[in-house]
């Protein structure tokens, strides 16, 4: 791994090839992605990958301790290439991850592992989410640390009303086999999810009462408060022209809607919301005017303010700078086909 510095042109070894050899072997692990921690201390490796639905979500993970050189493999005792959407808490002091539908906890200088979640199975999915959830809204990661690194917030989906799609494979052996998806078809309930709050160093969940049908309505994002007490969460209709903001208390369980955005034909989920200006606001990508553009809304819902006017389409936000409070994005202000920050 090489840094390089962007001004000089400079390049300087940041991760040696040797670093990443475990013990006992002759090779370095093969990265297929990674993260550091918040301090720039560590690195998380995730290699060994399998596929899951469409993407290669589920493998192994390992720490390397830039100081000690340290290098270390996560979930010691669970299933080889089992290890789904590790990361680091916000101290730098633990990782989670899910492995066969539950969540677990592992104390890095320890190496004590904490399971949060006992009850999951193929059907009962505790911090990642099913195929119906990562087509339809993109949704994969199924949990949040929380600011404090002591509580996590995840996703629990019920699949166990779906039957399953079987699709036929021709081409892997000489005879066709079927695989089963569970897959809602048209008409069909889709899976059922709620949201909870568990410590981690383990104890009972918290479940968020959000109203509304569970099989009727999705639960889209989540959003932690920086003082690790409250979140916001996107619930949307299965029409998806419904978006309500609820406002979550972790400790108690009580969901407030706090804003409701709505269209005739569809909504889009927003990916690109975060917490401004001391947590008063938090950044919305909406079309209410006729255009889609950015706006700021109270964390009561009492206000909203339109923070990009114009005959023109925000496309993403790149970033927000909280200290000057300039918004850079990427727009089409006259033509459709062509983009500018």
């Amino acid at each position: 791994m090489v840094k390089y510095n962007t001004k000089s042109g400079d390049k300087s070894i940041l991760v040696a090839a040797a670093d990443l050899v475990p013990e006992g072997e002759e090779n370095p692990l093969s990265i297929s992605n990674y993260q550091w921690s918040e301090n720039r201390q560590m690195l998380l490796v995730f290699t060994n990958t399998r596929r899951v639905w469409r993407y290669n979500t589920r493998g192994d993970y390992w720490v390397l301790d830039l100081e000690t050189k340290e290098l270390k493999q996560l979930g010691e005792g669970l299933p080889g290439s089992s290890l789904m959407f590790a990361k680091f808490s916000p101290d730098n002091s633990k990782v989670a991850y899910v492995s066969k539908h539950n969540l677990y906890v592992e104390d890095l200088a320890s190496g004590e592992i904490d399971q949060l979640t006992f009850d999951g199975t193929e059907d009962l999915i505790n911090g990642t989410f099913d195929w119906a959830y990562e087509e339809e809204f993109f949704c994969r990661d199924g949990f949040r640390w929380s600011p404090n690194s002591k509580l996590i917030a995840y996703w629990q989906i019920d699949a166990s009303g779906i039957k399953d799609f079987l699709m036929i494979n021709n081409t892997d052996s000489l005879y066709s086999f079927t695989i089963p998806v569970e897959y809602p078809k048209v008409g069909e309930d889709p899976s059922s999810a709620r949201i909870g709050v568990v410590a981690t160093n383990g104890g009972n969940t918290k479940w968020m009462n959000i109203p509304g049908d569970p099989q009727q309505n999705y639960l889209v994002r989540m959003l932690w408060a920086d003082n690790s007490k409250d979140f916001l969460v996107q619930q949307m209709n299965r029409k998806q022209n419904t978006n309500k903001i609820w406002f979550c208390k972790a400790e108690t369980g009580l969901a407030a809607n706090v804003y409701t955005d709505r269209d005739e034909a569809w909504l889009d989920l927003v990916e690109d919301w975060m917490w401004v200006d001391g947590e008063k606001y938090y950044t919305w990508l909406s079309e209410n005017d006729g255009w889609r553009h950015l706006y700021l809304i109270s964390k009561t819902g009492d206000e909203v303010k339109l923070i990009t006017p114009g005959n023109y389409d925000v496309i993403s936000i790149g970033e927000i700078d909280k200290k000057s409070g300039d918004v850079y994005f990427i727009a089409s202000p006259h033509n459709p086909t062509q983009r500018y920050l």
